[in-house]
């Protein structure tokens, strides 16, 4: 018997470790398809506390492992495959046929930023092509960079790397913005800002690093136009996925897919199951934020196996 099964390895799940370590709770931790999470992709982290010089994602994720594994957390490799929140205590499947049972669970599974799907978004990926304005925009200070989406989060990324870049092209497929009326009026009164409508993303070009992306206007009709353009940066903001196809029908998730949480707590609906991380967070997707969400759920573990045993 688990008293307290984290399944996912990014921030969150590594600082859920620490947590639930340091309280004796002997944490089991299974690291899943991805082990670090989504930062073991990404090259250099300059915004999280404590690294002044900045570190590689990976590094930093290997050091919360090593911290977890100081205190005594129990790391696996292995995938959830299949979970049971309707029974208690919990039942858990790891990679289709060892079963494990658990007092209390947390959710750290992540999610994925979506891609064009064209074959250079791999090519580049660190090397001029970022899924987030916030973590990366600074590298590209009096840059010319390019934001593909037309929702209020690409509007938003848009509008902060103005604050940075020489230009900033805002390449949407539509004719129209799907943002806010507000997201969309400080676009287009942002003198960085060029909107280019109807416009698709082919390809992207570069020697070593991003130099430019080949697009293609009004893509499939009679006046279709292919063209370049120069950037330094190629910036995607057109949604995320959690990681949450597990477990629909036993958690509440809302119209995304995101886990919904109950209270000022990171409590699903099923008692005794937590969720932290960008699993549960459409909103902000930042390390430290995911991190705190871990320590939260950590101390939420910490409470609900204590009131289970008074």
């Amino acid at each position: 018997m688990i008293k307290c099964l984290i399944i996912g390895s990014g921030p969150a799940g590594f600082t859920a470790a620490i947590y639930t370590s340091r309280a004796n709770l002997q944490p089991v931790l299974y690291e899943g398809h991805l082990p670090g999470g989504q930062l073991t992709t990404t090259t250099e982290v300059e915004n999280f506390p404590g690294y002044p010089e900045g570190i590689t994602g990976p590094e930093l994720m290997a050091d919360l492992r090593k911290q977890a594994m100081r205190f005594g957390a129990d790391i696996r490799a292995g995938r959830v495959t299949a979970v049971d929140f309707e029974h208690y205590p919990f039942k858990v499947t790891i990679d289709s046929r060892e079963e494990v049972h658990a007092e209390s669970v947390i959710v750290c599974t992540g999610a994925y930023a979506r891609y064009l799907g064209i074959p250079d978004e791999k090519k580049y990926a660190g090397l001029g092509v970022s899924t987030c304005a916030t973590c990366d925009g600074f590298f590209y200070r009096n840059r010319v960079v390019a934001v593909v989406g037309g929702g209020d989060t690409a509007c938003e990324e848009a509008c902060y790397l103005a604050g940075l870049a020489k230009k900033v092209y805002l390449i949407v497929r539509k004719n129209y913005l799907r943002a806010s009326k507000v997201m969309q009026k400080r676009v287009f009164e942002n003198d960085k800002i060029e909107v280019l409508f109807n416009t698709n993303t082919v390809g992207l070009f570069g020697e070593e690093y991003v130099e430019g992306a080949h697009l293609v206007e009004y893509k499939g009709e009679p006046d279709e136009r292919f063209f370049d353009i120069a950037i330094d940066g190629f910036f995607l903001a057109i949604g995320h996925k959690p990681n949450t196809e597990l477990f629909k029908g036993q958690l509440e998730l809302d119209d995304e897919g995101y886990i919904i949480l109950h209270g000022r707590t990171q409590a699903t609906n099923i008692k005794g199951v937590f969720a932290a991380g960008d699993v549960c967070d459409p909103s902000y997707q930042q390390a430290i934020s995911a991190a705190g969400s871990g320590c939260r759920a950590a101390l939420d573990v910490e409470r609900f196996l204590l009131n289970r045993e008074s």
